[in-house]
């Protein structure tokens, strides 16, 4: 099967053949029809995150279609349409039973790994690793059953593929993590392709009002276009004086969908007194944040983290997918561009420059 494969961080991607072996106890093989660009891979890419393995097959974001099952598989079968979900659950360990299964214990993030420590993939007897326990960046790709999520048939696949990571991550981060109240105040620092989700989900709850913040004028129109009330440019105007002009106090909730340092602390900045700040982006290796404690404690201020919108993968996914059948959730806006296998360094060019909503490799 093709795939595109990265041999050295901060080096172009290239596409190989590589051997695919067939799926063991517990998983399926998918064949691919589209896969997200997504910033957590340009990170890997380019070395802004440390230590990944290589060689790698990137992506963490695609849909399919099931063309093999291995033993013991009972939940999938040949010809099912699937979201990939990054975030394998077993069902029994501490996390799973308190139904909070985002953060299994059977995950391996950073390590290119399945669930059970081996890789599926390999390049002339060397073993290739898995991006995300996924690997979309591949024509076909082995995964655990629980990381497929058998979708309706009618959906189509490419629109799909965006619910099994961007929009679920931000979608989810608000009604999920935060779970934000109808007439509460917002504030998104980055609205990328997580960001404009988080403005999705916003809208979704009723709150109010939906305050954009980015550094580029387009990502604030297209906001806009997905349910934000206010715009706020970030390289032209102070983000937190905007927001409390906006707001009176301060936001009742802000989200940081963009791994910068900065708009993090910006975003603590901002909450009114009660607020929550919900942290989605991840920064470079070894960035850190500086907080004053004093208001956190004196304004029972938050700050939290949110893993995949605090997904339990089963039930969200497919009710996404549903939202967007009915007309709820939009997802064919957020595509900006199309792209072959062979182009995924110029998906990841366009999207280091700002100019993607959200990218779309397409098999």
């Amino acid at each position: 099967m093709k795939a595109s494969v990265l041999f050295e961080q901060g080096k172009p991607l290239s596409v190989e053949e590589l051997d695919l072996e067939a799926p063991r106890a517990g998983e399926v093989l998918v064949r691919m029809t589209a896969s997200g660009v997504c910033h957590s891979c340009l990170h890997a890419a380019d070395g802004s995150w440390q230590g990944v393995p290589v060689p790698i097959v990137l992506g963490d974001e695609g849909a399919g279609v099931v063309e093999a099952i291995g033993p013991g598989v009972t939940e999938l079968g040949v010809g099912d349409h699937v979201v990939l979900s990054w975030a394998p659950t077993c069902g029994r360990c501490h996390y799973c039973v308190i139904g909070r299964p985002n953060l299994c214990e059977r995950r391996l993030p950073g390590r290119g790994l399945l669930p059970d420590g081996t890789t599926r993939m390999s390049l002339r007897g060397r073993p290739v690793y898995h991006y995300g326990h996924v690997a979309t960046y591949a024509s076909r790709t082995v995964v655990a059953e629980s990381c497929a999520i058998r979708i309706d048939p009618a959906m189509p696949l490419d629109r799909a593929a965006l619910i099994g990571c961007s929009v679920m991550t931000g979608v989810g981060a608000v009604i999920n993590t935060a779970a934000v109240l109808a007439g509460a105040s917002m504030a998104v620092f980055g609205v990328g392709g997580v960001g404009l989700n988080v403005v999705q989900g916003g809208l979704m709850v009723a709150a109010h009002p939906i305050i954009a913040v980015d550094v580029k004028p387009a990502k604030l129109d297209q906001a806009t276009a997905l349910g934000a009330t206010h715009g706020v440019d970030g390289s032209r105007e102070d983000a937190v004086a905007a927001i409390r002009r906006i707001t009176g106090r301060g936001a009742d909730y802000t989200f940081v969908a963009v791994g910068d340092a900065r708009a993090m602390s910006q975003a603590v900045d901002a909450l009114a007194p009660g607020g929550t700040c919900v942290l989605i982006g991840v920064p470079a290796t070894g960035a850190t944040i500086a907080v004053d404690p004093r208001p956190i404690v004196t304004g029972e201020r938050v700050i939290r983290g949110s893993s995949y919108g605090s997904a339990r993968t089963r039930e969200d996914l497919p009710r996404l997918v549903t939202l967007y059948q009915a007309g709820r959730l939009k997802i064919d806006e957020l595509i900006t561009h199309r792209y072959g296998l062979d182009e995924a360094n110029q998906a990841f060019a366009a999207l280091a420059a700002g100019e993607l909503a959200r990218g779309l490799i397409v098999f």
